[in-house]
């Protein structure tokens, strides 16, 4: 036992570390918003797991069992709250639940699901992270003595929005359907409220505003891909 004492203090959290020893699960979609969730965690000690779709989530969760699980709800194949019912309903459930949403009503619904906390994007104070975790964990797992509230906030690469708006161009080309429409609107403006990006916020907006009976035409989703790509070929020329 004493030859493990070391491994074991090293495991625990500590003040500048508060969050040592948990593992985290994000599910989201957002390379950029999941960028920052890695980078949050980082800081703070805890391990990260990503997985971008509620099939990649359960997958993961069937061989896993994370500290805390962080839930967007808006995701590619489902609604992130669907998750967060089966795993705040499971019986031996002792995973700390979070909800992430950049939209209005977004707490709401992750609490109403049976969420434990949430978040709202953009997500870049390490405080605001630690002490929504820390609010949730049992109190052995928190750091021992007093803490220093760090007034640190992260800046993802912007490489990974590079790569939120790519996806995005890609799946908008491939789409025939409303619904997958809507998810790529929803998704980009997540991504342009945690970049702080209002050009691209505005050209979403302008999208909703051209529907007709909550159906897009053609002609308007022509020109919002459009749009993506002059973004990504100004970036390139860059």
């Amino acid at each position: 036992m004493d030859s493990l004492e070391p491994m074991l203090q090293a495991r625990r959290p500590t003040p500048s570390r508060p969050l040592l020893g948990l593992t985290v699960l994000v599910v989201e979609d957002s390379r950029f918003a999941c960028e920052a969730m890695r980078l949050l965690c980082l800081r703070s000690g805890a391990r990260i797991r990503r997985a971008d779709s509620l099939t990649a989530a359960r997958r993961h969760l069937q061989i896993y069992r994370p500290s805390v699980v962080v839930v967007d709800l808006g995701l590619p194949d489902g609604a992130g709250e669907d998750l967060i019912r089966e795993l705040t309903q499971a019986q031996d459930n002792q995973t700390v639940v979070l909800g992430i949403s950049g939209d209005d009503g977004g707490r709401d619904r992750a609490i109403e699901a049976g969420a434990d906390g949430f978040m709202e994007k953009p997500i870049s104070s390490l405080a605001t992270f630690q002490e929504t975790v820390l609010a949730h964990v049992p109190p052995d797992m928190h750091p021992r003595g007093p803490r220093m509230i760090s007034q640190e906030t992260v800046k993802p690469d912007p490489i990974a929005f590079e790569d939120d708006i790519a996806h995005a161009a890609e799946v908008l080309s491939a789409s025939e359907g409303d619904y997958m429409i809507g998810y790529v609107t929803q998704f980009l403006l997540g991504v342009a409220r945690s970049a702080e990006d209002t050009d691209l916020a505005d050209a979403i907006r302008r999208l909703e505003d051209e529907r007709t009976d909550d159906t897009y035409s053609g002609a308007e989703v022509a020109r919002f891909a459009s749009f993506l790509k002059s973004r990504l070929g100004a970036r390139a020329a860059i």
